[in-house]
């Protein structure tokens, strides 16, 4: 993620004024840029992770006790509902049994801090300026990423409905076939039956497949190579997509969508991706078998139900969700300048039912 301050004579005399001896004026113009950087951060921050495509935000505010009344969520006559939720940032998501109640959501704060050498600002030095908040923008990103996958992953190892795990196993193994995809899709029906075990009248379904470099690779074989339809990987298993699709796969250099499944590329998948470790770690302790050397795990989605959900702090004065203040310690020594950044959030999800994958 890339952050460039815009070379202004506005913005270049506030830089110079941060690198002024003079403390007060230090500290006005320091305190400036710090409101300044703040929204334009948050910004960037939910532009540039993975997982703001998978949580929707419920503010709350500040030095208030986020909840979720669960059975404005759910809308079914069930007796409990099992979520999961970390109650430290970096710490083991668990999971817990709720009625139709109010769920208590533990948030976490993740900071970071830059500094770098007054001289820098006196000099109007805006590249140095702009890699410092880079620098504390990708460092929130990265903690962000961690714990957000963490509750994913974590959901998809543990999800159960009606007996029947969340995990389907790839025909041919090391390979996806569209045989996989087509199977996922029907388990994801039949987890999701209404409270009479009927029908549900939300058309809910698979809408988002996560998978690896490795794997859409495979998916872009399609446009050249016959698609496996069985499961022993013989001449006689494999079958030619039709000219329209594989002619789309080809022009595209890839495939956006499957099914009407879109399909994200994540390099943290595969065998080498710490996802992959991660999951491999959860399933270990659920009743899933999972080899992370050898397999890989694809992470299926329904966004349609808003079942990840990520309590955001709001700030009293700004409204805004990531606050930057000018770092004091540097008070005495007074050839650096720095500043402080950090937000509020908790990662949960709600509903089990939304999360499904395909290990291959």
């Amino acid at each position: 993620m890339k952050i460039k301050l815009k070379n202004t004579p506005e913005q270049l005399e506030l830089v110079k004024a941060m690198g002024s001896r003079d403390v007060a004026v230090a500290r006005e113009a320091t305190e400036a840029f710090a409101a300044f950087i703040g929204p334009v951060v948050s910004k960037v921050l939910l532009q540039a992770g993975t997982a703001s495509a998978i949580y929707s935000d419920a503010p709350y505010d500040e030095d208030d006790n986020p909840s979720l009344p669960l059975d404005l969520y759910y809308n079914q006559n069930q007796d409990y509902v099992t979520t999961w939720s970390q109650t430290v940032a970096g710490g083991l998501p668990s999971s817990t049994v709720e009625g139709f109640s109010e769920l208590k959501v533990s948030t976490y704060r993740l900071d970071s801090a830059v500094s770098f050498l007054k001289r820098y600002a006196r000099r109007g030095r805006l590249d140095v300026v702009s890699k410092a908040v880079e620098r504390m923008s990708n460092e929130v990103l990265v903690k962000q990423e961690r714990n957000a996958w963490a509750v994913v992953l974590k959901a998809l190892a543990e999800a159960r409905t009606n007996g029947q795990d969340h995990v389907v196993n790839a025909a041919s193994g090391g390979t996806l076939q569209l045989k996989d995809l087509s199977d996922l899709m029907t388990l994801v029906k039949r987890i999701n039956t209404s409270y009479a075990g009927g029908t549900t009248a939300d058309s809910y379904g698979l809408t988002d497949l996560f998978v690896s470099p490795e794997i859409m690779g495979q998916i872009r074989e399609f446009a050249f190579n016959p698609i496996g339809v069985g499961g022993s990987g013989t001449p006689a298993d494999f079958e030619t997509a039709p000219n329209s699709v594989r002619e789309e796969i080809f022009r595209n250099a890839g495939a956006s969508e499957l099914f009407g499944v879109t399909l994200h590329q994540l390099v943290e998948l595969g065998l080498t991706g710490k996802y992959n470790a991660l999951f491999g770690t959860f399933a270990s302790a659920a009743p899933i078998s999972f080899n992370s050397a050898s397999q890989e795990i694809l992470v299926g989605l329904d966004l349609s139900k808003e079942a990840f959900i990520r309590p955001v702090a709001r700030q009293a004065e700004s409204g805004g969700t990531f606050t930057v203040l000018p770092d004091d310690q540097f008070v005495t020594r007074s050839e650096k300048t720095g500043f402080y950044g950090f937000l509020e959030e908790g990662r949960v999800c709600i509903d089990g039912r939304a999360i499904s994958g395909i290990v291959v």
